[in-house]
């Protein structure tokens, strides 16, 4: 699957296109691994580590990492 990505003006966000549907509507947003757990794609996102924050809208998805971690690095296994 071929994922397109974005550079937001916040460096430690990125936004992920997949190519199809996120979610149906609205947003859902997962601040830590606990909140994560009622989502398994959040679930494995949050154990790549260097995530800090996932948050799903219908197209896309939105990562936030920590600040010693590298988009180099995390966007092949995101």
């Amino acid at each position: 699957m071929f994922i397109q990505t974005e550079a937001l003006p916040d460096a430690s966000r990125m936004k992920f296109f997949p190519g199809e549907a996120v979610l149906h509507s609205g947003v859902a947003e997962f601040g830590d691994e606990e909140a994560a757990q009622r989502s398994p794609l959040a679930v494995r996102l949050f154990k790549i580590d260097g995530i800090c924050g996932v948050t799903f809208y219908k197209d896309f998805i939105t990562v936030m990492r920590d600040k010693e971690a590298d988009w180099q690095v995390l966007k092949p296994m995101i």
